[in-house]
C-alpha cells in the first residue's frame, strides 16, 4: 500500500481548514490606539477555549493588560484566574463592563449560547471584539452581531484560528493560479462529535436526562443559562458537553465548520448558499444527531481574481481579470462518515477522518495534496502574493491598534458563520418528513426560506425573560 498520505491530523486540519481570504481586501475599521499602546483586555469565559485564546494574545503580542476575567465556574476557570491575579474578577460580563471603563477589548470564549450576547455587550459599549467560533448560535444573530459591529467601527475578530495560517493562504493561490482548473465541488468532513465507539468529544442523539442533581457551589447556573430556556443543572451539560445540545450549542458543523469551510469559502469566492438539505441518524428535539450530511448550493461567481494576487498574470490556466467560478455544490460529512473515493485520487492514497477534498475540472486538491501529480509539479512554484500574519490573536491585536482589518472580522465573519449555521436547520425533527420532499431554499437578503415557512423558526431563537439583544 502506498504510505504518502494527503490526510492531516486534526490540528493541522483545523488550520489548513480555518485561513483564507478577506485578508485585505474589506474595508478598515477606525484604529483607536497608537500600535506602541498596550490593550486593556477582558477574558469572558476563560475556562477552556478561552484560556487557549488569552494564551494566543500572550504569545503573539506579549505583554497586553490582561485587566478582568469573568466566568460562572469558579472552579473550572481557577487556573485562569491564578494565571492573571491582577485580574478583576467577576461571573456576569454585563456587570464587568458597566463597571470597568477602562476594558478596551474582550475576548468571548463562552458556550455558543452566549456569543451573541457577550459580543454585543462589548459593541454596544464601543470595545473591540475577539469571539470563539461559531461567531453566534444562530443565523439571524450572525447578521445582527455583524452589522453592529461594522456601525460602530470596531476591530474584531472570530476565533477560526486557522485563518491567520499559512496553509489557508496557500490554497487560494493555488486555487486563484488555476491549478485544478474550475471547481465544481467541495467536500469536507470531521470524525466529531466521535473518535470511535468508546472515545466522544461530547454526545449527540441522546435525550434530556431527568436527574435534578444539586448546583455545585462554585457554578452560577442561572448565569450560566443566560438567554437559554430554563432547565434544571445536569452535568450532561458542562463542561464542553454543552456543545451536542441544541439550546447551548451547535453540533459538529457548528465546531468545526467555521475552520473547515473558512478557506474554501475565500478562496472560491463563496457567498450566501441558494439552498440547503440533509440527511443524519434519528434526530431529536434535545440534540444533535450522531452523525450528518449536509449539501449546500451556491451560484455561479465573477471573481476580480488580479485584484486580490496581482502575481496571476500570465500563470497557466487563469487569465488576468475577472474569471467566472461555475455553480458549487459543497458537502459537509460529521460524525465520522465522509465521501465516496473520487476517481481523481489515486487508489492507496487515504481519505483520513478529517479532510477537505476540491474537485476542478483539470484535476483535485485532497487536504494541500494535488492530484494529478503532473499538475503538482507545474504549480508548486506558484508565487505568494497573499500577505502573511504573526498570528491569528496578533492579527487581531494589530486591528485593535491601527485599524487595519483583521482577516476573520466579523464582516468576513458573520456571513460565513450564517452559511455554516444554515445547514443545522435542516436537521431538527420538526421538518424532517417534509425535508425529504425537497431542498430548503434560501433567500440571503431577506433571511428566509422561501418554500417552507415553517423552517424560519430555526432561523432565530427566542430568549429567556430577561435577555435581548
Amino acid at each position: 500500500m502506498n504510505t504518502q498520505t494527503p490526510s492531516i491530523s486534526r490540528r493541522r486540519f483545523l488550520i489548513a481548514s480555518t485561513t483564507a481570504t478577506a485578508f485585505s481586501i474589506l474595508p478598515g475599521v477606525r484604529g483607536q490606539n497608537s500600535p506602541n499602546n498596550k490593550l486593556n483586555i477582558a477574558g469572558i469565559g476563560i475556562g477552556g477555549q478561552g484560556a487557549s485564546d488569552l494564551r494566543s494574545i500572550d504569545e503573539q503580542s506579549p505583554g497586553e493588560n490582561i485587566v478582568a476575567l469573568c466566568d460562572v465556574n469558579e472552579s473550572q476557570a481557577a487556573h485562569t484566574f491564578k494565571k492573571y491575579p491582577n485580574a478583576k474578577v467577576f461571573k456576569d460580563y454585563r456587570k464587568m463592563l458597566d463597571e470597568m471603563k477602562e476594558i478596551d477589548a474582550i475576548v468571548v470564549g463562552t458556550p455558543d449560547h452566549h456569543h451573541a450576547f457577550a459580543s454585543m455587550e462589548g459593541i454596544k459599549r464601543g470595545k473591540h471584539v475577539y469571539c470563539e467560533k461559531p461567531l453566534t448560535h444562530s443565523v439571524w444573530e450572525a447578521r445582527h452581531v455583524a452589522e453592529a459591529a461594522r456601525k460602530v467601527k470596531v476591530a474584531t475578530q472570530m476565533g477560526n484560528q486557522g485563518a491567520g495560517s499559512e496553509e489557508t493562504r496557500r490554497l487560494c493561490e493555488l486555487i486563484w493560479a488555476g491549478a485544478i482548473g474550475k471547481v465544481r465541488e467541495a467536500h469536507i468532513w470531521t470524525d466529531r462529535p466521535s473518535r470511535g465507539l468508546m472515545h466522544e468529544y461530547w454526545p449527540q442523539g441522546v435525550e434530556r436526562s431527568k436527574d435534578t442533581p444539586p448546583v455545585p457551589e462554585t457554578l452560577d447556573w442561572d448565569l450560566w443559562l443566560g438567554p437559554a430556556p430554563e432547565r434544571p443543572y445536569n452535568p450532561a451539560y458542562l463542561p464542553f458537553k454543552w456543545r451536542g445540545w441544541w439550546d447551548f450549542g451547535t453540533g459538529a458543523l457548528g465546531d468545526i465548520g467555521c475552520h473547515a469551510m473558512d478557506p474554501v469559502f475565500r478562496a472560491l469566492k463563496l457567498g450566501a448558499p441558494t439552498s440547503v438539505e440533509a440527511v443524519s441518524t434519528r434526530v431529536n428535539k434535545e440534540t444533535y444527531p450522531l452523525g450528518s450530511i449536509v449539501t449546500y448550493h451556491f451560484p455561479a461567481r465573477s471573481a476580480d481574481i488580479q485584484k486580490h494576487n496581482p502575481h496571476v498574470a500570465g500563470l497557466s490556466g487563469v487569465s488576468a481579470g475577472a474569471v467566472e467560478m461555475p455553480p458549487l455544490k459543497l458537502v459537509w460529512y460529521d460524525g465520522g462518515l465522509r465521501p465516496a473515493r473520487f476517481d481523481g485520487v489515486p487508489d492507496g492514497i487515504e481519505m483520513g477522518t478529517n479532510g477537505r477534498l476540491l474537485i476542478g475540472d483539470d484535476g483535485v486538491m485532497l487536504g494541500s495534496y494535488i492530484y494529478p501529480e503532473s499538475r503538482r509539479h507545474d504549480f508548486h512554484k506558484t508565487p505568494q502574493s497573499i500577505p502573511r500574519v504573526k498570528g491569528h490573536a496578533a492579527d487581531w491585536i494589530q486591528a485593535c491598534k491601527t485599524g487595519k482589518q483583521s482577516g476573520a472580522n466579523f464582516d468576513w465573519a458573520g456571513p460565513l458563520a450564517e452559511a455554516v449555521l444554515l445547514g443545522n436547520v435542516p436537521l431538527r425533527v420538526q421538518l424532517r418528513k417534509e425535508l425529504t420532499l425537497h431542498r430548503l431554499q434560501w433567500d440571503s437578503a431577506n433571511l428566509r426560506f422561501t418554500n417552507m415557512e415553517e423552517a424560519n423558526q430555526f432561523i432565530r431563537r427566542e430568549y429567556r425573560a430577561g435577555w435581548s439583544l
